[in-house]
């Protein structure tokens, strides 16, 4: 199959596709809303020639119109059949929670211009019957809150994508310049020898082998990783089915050129061996020691 992988969001109005699109957003999708249909081969042809690597992109097309609808159901066969990864993801509810939140909203039906309200939602859903057919998966948000429409979607890309999503951060940091604002855990690795009082050590990083060795050979460093292997494996898979989409990990030491660098190196080897693809960051690496 082609990258990127396209996931078409569309269904009635008032079903949450605006909602379902910011959850694609936050796991990592390229959105975009309200692409006329017209377009949609062109902008396939711009995220397939992008030099961003674009992978997966989600977009939240109106298809009421019977000559949109016939034109995408066109252009998206034709995609299909030359081996892109297209899928269509339909949302509705029933007519009774979609009349109440087209009421709590205020919002008029878009079909809405001489019928009530009640006849422009069953309209709508004749129109929309032949894309419904279209469908590799229907969502019924009738009972959905808001979080549960995210693990709903969350769901739905995992089936299709075998990747975790969350996103690992891990980044090593010195106190002496402050801790990082935005980290979720923080741990404190001063307890352990400093290579800074080692004389061929002192001028050499964390990344270097001689200094890795140094660290992760002691005992304490030793049992200290295997209880923060123990830790990740019992919070990670928690803080997924959470709904997380990031996760920022600090380890702390005097300078941030050592041992914290070390450590996030041996980390990340750790955390990619469970199926992630963690970002690192070594923030004072750089900083005059």
């Amino acid at each position: 199959m082609k990258d990127p992988r396209f996931i078409i969001i569309s269904g009635l109005s008032g079903s949450g596709k605006s909602q379902a699109l910011k959850c694609f957003e936050d796991l990592g999708f390229f959105c975009v809303d309200n692409l006329p249909p017209p377009l949609f081969p062109k902008f396939a042809d711009l995220c397939v020639q992008s030099v961003q690597d674009i992978r997966q992109v989600a977009l939240g097309i109106d298809v009421r119109e019977r000559v949109f609808l016939d034109q995408f159901l066109e252009y998206y066969e034709r995609f299909k059949s030359s081996g892109y990864q297209m899928e269509i993801l339909f949302l509705e509810a029933n007519d009774e929670i979609l009349l109440r939140r087209f009421s709590e909203s205020r919002r008029p039906h878009p079909m809405t211009k001489d019928v009530p309200v009640l006849e422009a939602i069953r309209l709508e859903r004749v129109r929309l019957s032949d894309l419904r057919n279209q469908a590799d998966a229907i969502l019924d948000t009738s009972d959905y809150s808001v979080h549960k429409l995210k693990d709903e979607i969350t769901s739905y890309d995992q089936r299709g994508n075998d990747i975790k999503r969350i996103q690992i951060t891990l980044i090593s940091f010195g106190f002496k310049y402050g801790i990082p604002p935005e980290l979720d855990l923080l741990f404190d690795v001063r307890f352990l020898p400093n290579p800074n009082f080692v004389a061929q050590l002192r001028d050499r990083k964390g990344t270097e082998p001689s200094v890795m060795e140094y660290v992760l050979q002691n005992p304490m460093a030793q049992e200290f990783l295997t209880h923060l292997r123990h830790l990740f494996d019992f919070i990670l898979p928690l803080h997924e089915e959470e709904g997380r989409s990031y996760l920022s990990i600090g380890i702390g030491c005097t300078g941030g050129l050592h041992r914290s660098v070390a450590l996030v190196e041996h980390l990340k080897t750790y955390v990619k061996g469970k199926g992630y693809e963690p970002t690192i960051r070594h923030r004072d690496i750089q900083q005059p020691h």
